[in-house]
């Protein structure tokens, strides 16, 4: 399935559930306003995604002359890519995402903690992962499901402060409020590990291509989680499934939904190929 369809198998799906939860919390008018709210995600979900995720992380954008800017564009180069953006994450954190709707629009985000932890074969590994991702076409459907299913737990909190009636004779409904809490945000993860985990093995093997050697992205890949569990990455769990490795900051329930393969299992993966 193309990740076309899969977008918009994702934008419908979302689009049902915002129109399930205005129902549920407000009845018909609840319903028509979860049309025209669902209407408007999709419409900025698909053009300004890449905007609202950078914005998220303060991200700032760096030119030429720049480590991560010349890492980026080397390696584009090799790749057959057209130059993405290159922006930096104020972040002690090591991690690293690229997002936007194709790769004539493409951008690649590294934190300030990777850049500093990472040598030039590790940096080169990495980011040869996330030029992948925009060579396979998975940043749009990423980036997507990361503003949606933003936009899905931000009404589940809404609706745990002002609750949910309908306009009939049964007055409220608490059994519709209590599965809106409940099942937004389940269900925004869930779709996310759904079109994450594979995803991560394709641009595994994709990078080590584009890098012409596993062992930068395998070295990487160790340090990486090492460093995040000393310096958790304090991520929007609506954006997990971005990085190249699971933010270490997800709590409760959300945390109980990984996004990611083990690393250990990317790592057999690239050592072991075929395997």
């Amino acid at each position: 399935m193309s990740n076309t369809i899969k977008t918009a198998l994702l934008l419908g799906t979302l689009s049902a559930l915002l129109l399930f939860f205005g129902e549920a919390l407000g009845g018909a008018q609840g319903l028509i306003l979860g049309f025209f709210f669902a209407v408007a995600t999709n419409f900025a979900s698909y053009w300004f995604s890449d905007k609202i995720v950078l914005r998220m992380y303060s991200a700032q954008e760096v030119g030429p002359g720049h480590r991560l800017h010349e890492t980026v564009r080397r390696l584009a180069q090799r790749a057959g890519l057209p130059m993405p953006r290159v922006y930096i994450i104020p972040e002690l954190s090591p991690n690293a995402f690229a997002t936007g709707r194709n790769p004539h629009h493409a951008a690649v985000a590294a934190t300030e903690g990777i850049l500093r932890i990472l040598t030039d074969d590790e940096l080169e590994g990495v980011i040869a992962h996330e030029l992948a991702h925009v060579k396979h076409r998975d940043i749009l459907i990423s980036s997507v499901a990361a503003t949606i299913a933003a936009t899905i737990m931000m009404v589940s909190r809404f609706a745990m402060f002002f609750g949910g009636s309908r306009d009939d004779r049964e007055g409220s409904n608490p059994i519709a409020l209590l599965a809106t809490i409940i099942l937004a945000p389940i269900a925004a993860m869930l779709i996310q590990a759904a079109i994450s985990r594979s995803r991560e093995f394709d641009a595994d093997a994709g990078g080590s291509a584009i890098a012409g050697s596993p062992d930068g992205l395998v070295s990487a890949l160790r340090k990486i989680e090492a460093a995040s569990r000393q310096v958790p990455l304090d991520a929007n769990p609506a954006t997990a499934h971005m990085f190249i490795i699971k933010p270490f900051s997800a709590h409760g329930l959300l945390g109980l939904f990984s996004t990611h393969p083990p690393t250990e299992d990317r790592i057999h993966a690239l050592l072991q190929p075929g395997q």
